[in-house]
């Protein structure tokens, strides 16, 4: 989400000082109103690899959504796009209980793929639909590391950052508040304005929750943020649950503060 200008405080993005201290990549590559997919991750983000170390550098991929850091350190392949057939699709997912017929009939056509996509997650399951209707293979043959990780595409080490979970969930109760003071509505507000605002934006966490209340005509209060908290913890939930399952990752765990295990990382990563 942090490829989107304009969209700052949503999505925690880098203050201008930390840019400054640490050049960082990625960030404000496309407007609002534009699509972002993983297959465009996958592009950028190699290419940023390869940019840093031809300047002799060490590239440090940080990320939160598991299918966007495999689309980056594994050899996950992307089927093409028809456009009009997802417009076609997405129309389907807007009608009432569209979102729910759409992943039943996913569940029916590929059952591999209904398991590893949230069943709220419309663009999601429009895009498995897509490619299932595009190519008549299943959504889950594409890319054999979503199924079971093997050799990275290049070299790469992966950690993990193990929190108790009392504590990340009030780090996440702690960072929604943040956002609501320092001006996220405002700023869905000021995005809402772009002509075409994308639904990739659109539906990222917190953006999609005061959207709705926006688009609803109401005021985006305590129980809208009440909200965004409760499905910050279950995405965290799900990012769990998807990279406990890679053994290539070695966690790391502290009981408060995460900078605590800078020593230990850095001593991983290694010369």
């Amino acid at each position: 989400m942090q490829v989107y200008r304009g969209l700052d405080i949503g999505t925690a993005k880098p203050t201008v000082a930390q840019r400054r201290a640490v050049r960082h990549h990625l960030l404000d590559v496309v407007a609002p109103n534009e699509d972002w997919s993983a297959a465009r991750t996958q592009q950028l983000g190699r290419a940023a690899v390869r940019e840093i170390e031809a300047r002799g550098h060490r590239a440090l991929l940080v990320g939160g959504t598991g299918l966007y850091v495999q689309a980056v350190v594994d050899d996950l392949q992307f089927p093409g796009e028809d456009l009009t057939l997802r417009a076609e699709l997405d129309a389907r997912t807007r009608q009432p209980g569209g979102v729910a017929a759409a992943y039943t009939e996913l569940t029916a056509r590929d059952p591999d793929a209904a398991a590893r996509i949230d069943p709220h997650n419309a663009r999601r399951i429009v895009r498995a639909l897509e490619v299932i209707e595009l190519t008549g293979r299943p959504f889950s043959s594409f890319g054999p590391g979503v199924r079971a990780p093997g050799p990275t595409a290049f070299a790469v080490r992966l950690a993990g950052v193990w929190l108790p979970r009392d504590v990340l969930a009030q780090r996440i109760a702690t960072r929604v508040a943040a956002m609501r003071h320092a001006g996220l509505v405002a700023e869905i507000v000021d995005a809402r304005e772009t002509p075409g605002f994308g639904r990739t934006a659109a539906q990222g966490i917190g953006y999609q929750e005061v959207g709705e209340a926006l688009e609803a005509g109401r005021d985006p209060g305590a129980d809208v943020f009440d909200a965004i908290v409760r499905h910050t913890r279950s995405f965290a939930r799900r990012q769990r649950m998807w990279f406990r399952r890679d053994p290539r990752i070695t966690w790391y765990g502290t009981g408060t503060n995460p900078c605590a295990l800078l020593t230990a990382l850095l001593a991983a990563w290694g010369p």
